[in-house]
């Protein structure tokens, strides 16, 4: 083949803990998906191993590639990780007086977020996370902004000089400057700003500055920080890999800018100044795959679920939209930077199966074997076993075809290590020990897809499903059975949909502020004015800075489009929902008036309308602005249908697989070879190099024109 015979258009890769996914689309719709190792350490060494090989099943070279190539999408995980392994560089923060505990004291909520609700309710399981920066390195100076931007203290000038002066001592790497209500009124943090120029320039050395009120200019100090830190101290030093994938393209012939997926749905340059926003990029862009493909196909309600190595990522999106968290957790770290919602449990294919000592019960995770697959891996270095080892000791993975046969598996030694650490502690054989692994993983993802779809006041029946990731085709079935979903979807590509994803994402950038503007429940058309004169004022603001990123970058102003977006909620209650304006700039009472209007309709599919409260009027927390340029976006492939019955080249015979305590013979078939129209009947195992699809015996898969499979639960 040639690149002429695909026209290649759009590139995106997915770096995730385990392995680095590639997928290239062409101009119809037409993809390969590459896959290898992750390197941690060099992520642009996986991203070029990946693209070989997936390029290779189209027979073409890099060089001949990347030159035609449009757009260049990346997520990965450097980021996350030096925030998980605490490695990133250590810098100072001045703050205002009376505050310098911030990370030691922490908000009570984060010492036990991500906890199971038992632990919750016991204060002795709590645990202070560890602080990423030391408390002498922390410094506080007096001054006070009020909640409403006036001055209640002015700012001790002198204080200021000789924190940086005793801080820059310490060698640090950056520093931050985080007041109180600075969000309302930065003008201290600017003078700070400014003062601790004046220190750098008068003894010669340099630092970056990071003030709290330009990069995140929202309420909640201590979470405002958080984010700060997360930008300083693991965004920033990640540049490196980020800049290693974007000459790894350029030496390969591309003329794109490199974007990333960001925690918010969009793509960003790989050159913004604010990277904190990409920390968590792989699952979001498995989101906005989802939401893209559910538009394609008319679904309204869908369940996105990802198994990856590490973990398994859920998320909803109802009523054609997916909720945005202000206010998401990271490793344990609350942060004040919008996120597409997730849901995660550590239960992926890398998750270690162990034995409690104390109880002699199995437990999954969330310990994850990581980039070393197993202990079959014969190249890795894992004792413990892992997901992967049960599922290749049953027969469901192909010890010979794992990343199309460029990774060796050791099914003898996955099976010494299952009887060694599970089966013997429990009194069966290695069979048993690792059916009963899998079924309990499985359980743990079908509780959590019933809780997520419960917990919004619906059932699975509203809902469809679909299934992604390197691990999700392989449990998928298990996972949904007896749910009754409308629909369980699963990509042909679902190795690659998050890398898939990111390309979909639109290219913009999310800005927003905190305003806490109050709007009454019976305003004159003055009155509404007045507030509209506020929101426009702040959109533009918005809008000014997103034009400044885009303008970096080449564009025009007159190439962005704003969204305009505030998060609203009813007078005294807690709960802020996100909501569209109509327009940008508000120059009638009755826009306004469309405004609450959406709020109202938004709340009621969230929550009910006997739980609203208009009486009281509303509060707009927050102004949001989303600037966007047009960009290229992938091709949903779309080929014809041929007969239900595969084609003789797919078939690839039998193999025995233990399913349900008794050795079974499954029909294998390679997914590459199956034509739109076939019909795969349970027990069959569908293989490719990138992925397994395991479609049990009481269930069939259609693949449609779309070369997504349709996975049906008979009787």
């Amino acid at each position: 083949m040639s690149v002429d015979e695909h026209q290649p258009e759009i590139l995106a890769i997915d770096a995730g803990g385990t392995l680095t996914d590639t997928i290239v689309i062409d101009s119809d719709g037409g993809f390969t998906v590459g896959k290898a190792q992750t390197t941690p350490e060099n992520e642009a060494e996986g991203f070029r191993d990946s693209i070989d090989d997936g390029l290779g099943y189209w027979d073409v070279s890099p060089d001949d590639t990347f030159p035609s190539l449009a757009a260049g999408i990346y997520s990965g995980t450097a980021m996350l990780n030096r925030l998980l392994e605490q490695e990133g560089e250590v810098g100072g923060i001045i703050v205002t007086a009376g505050q310098e505990d911030y990370l030691r004291t922490e908000r009570a909520r984060q010492t036990y977020t991500n906890y199971s609700y038992s632990d919750r309710l016991h204060s002795v399981t709590h645990q202070h996370t560890e602080p990423f920066i030391p408390k002498d390195l922390i410094r506080g100076v007096r001054e006070r902004i009020d909640p409403l931007g006036r001055e209640a203290i002015p700012l001790y000038e002198e204080e200021v000089r000789t924190a940086v002066d005793e801080l820059l001592d310490e060698d640090i790497n950056y520093l931050i400057f985080n007041f109180i209500y600075s969000y309302a009124n930065d003008t201290h943090e600017q003078r700070a700003k400014e003062i601790a120029q004046e220190v750098m320039d008068e003894r010669g050395k340099e630092v970056p500055l990071y003030l709290a009120s330009e990069i995140q200019p929202v309420r909640g100090d201590f979470m405002r920080l958080n984010t700060v830190i997360a930008e300083a101290y693991a965004a920033e030093p990640s540049r490196e890999q980020l800049h290693g994938v974007m000459d790894t393209c350029e030496d390969l012939g591309a003329e794109f800018e490199l974007r990333v997926m960001a925690g918010h749905g969009g793509t960003i340059s790989y050159s913004s100044e604010r990277l904190a926003s990409t920390l968590i990029s792989g699952p979001i862009g498995g989101v906005i795959g989802a939401d893209y493909v559910a538009r394609h196909l008319d679904i309204d309600n869908l369940v996105c679920t990802d198994i990856g190595g590490t973990s398994f990522d859920l998320s909803l999106i109802t009523d054609s939209s997916y909720s945005v968290d202000p206010e998401p957790t990271i490793s344990r770290y609350l942060l004040n930077q919008s996120m597409v919602e997730l849901n995660s449990i550590g239960a992926g294919t890398g998750s270690h199966v162990k034995i409690d000592p104390n109880s002699n019960r199995m437990e999954i995770g969330p310990e994850s074997a990581g980039d070393q697959i197993g202990v079959c891996n014969v190249e890795g270095d894992v004792q413990q076993p892992t997901i992967t080892d049960c599922d290749l000791l049953l027969g469901i993975l192909n010890p010979d075809y794992f990343l199309g046969g460029d990774l060796e598996l050791d099914k003898d030694a996955a099976k010494a290590a299952i009887e060694d650490q599970i089966a013997s502690k429990l009194g069966v054989d290695a069979y048993d020990a690792a059916e009963g692994a899998v079924d309990l993983m499985e359980s743990r993802l079908q509780n959590q897809v019933k809780a997520a779809v419960l917990g919004k006041g619906y059932s699975p029946v509203n809902y469809s499903l679909i299934s992604y990731g390197g691990g999700g085709p392989v449990h998928a079935a298990q996972y949904v059975e007896d749910l009754h979903f409308q629909d369980v979807l699963v990509p042909a590509w679902a190795a690659a949909f998050s890398a898939f994803g990111c390309a979909c994402g639109d290219y913009e950038y999310r800005y927003e502020a905190t305003i806490d503007l109050p709007v009454g429940p019976d305003l004159e058309d003055e009155e509404k004015m007045d507030v509209a004169e506020t929101l426009n004022e702040q959109w533009a603001t918005l809008k000014e800075d997103i034009v400044e990123e885009f303008e970096r970058s080449g564009y025009d102003a007159e190439d962005v489009t704003l969204d305009p977006e505030v998060r609203m909620q009813y007078q005294g209650q807690l709960n802020t929902l996100e909501v569209s304006a109509p327009t940008a700039n508000i120059t009638e009472p009755e826009e306004l008036d469309q405004l609450v209007e959406n709020f109202e309709e938004h709340y009621a599919k969230v929550y009910a309308r006997s739980a609203a409260s208009p009486e009281l009027g509303y509060t707009i927390t927050r102004a949001v602005g989303v600037g966007q340029v047009p960009i290229e976006k992938p091709q949903i492939p779309d080929v014809s249908l041929q007969d239900e019955e595969p084609p003789e080249a797919a078939a690839k015979g039998t193999r025995e697989v233990y399913w349900n305590g008794d050795w079974q013979d499954a029909s294998i078939w390679e997914m590459t070879e199956l034509a739109a129209g076939n019909v795969i009947d349970g027990l069959s195992i569908i293989e490719s190099p990138a992925t397994t699809f395991v479609v049990p015996p009481n269930f069939t898969a259609d693949l449609d024109s779309h070369r997504i499979f349709h996975l049906t639960q008979e009787n």
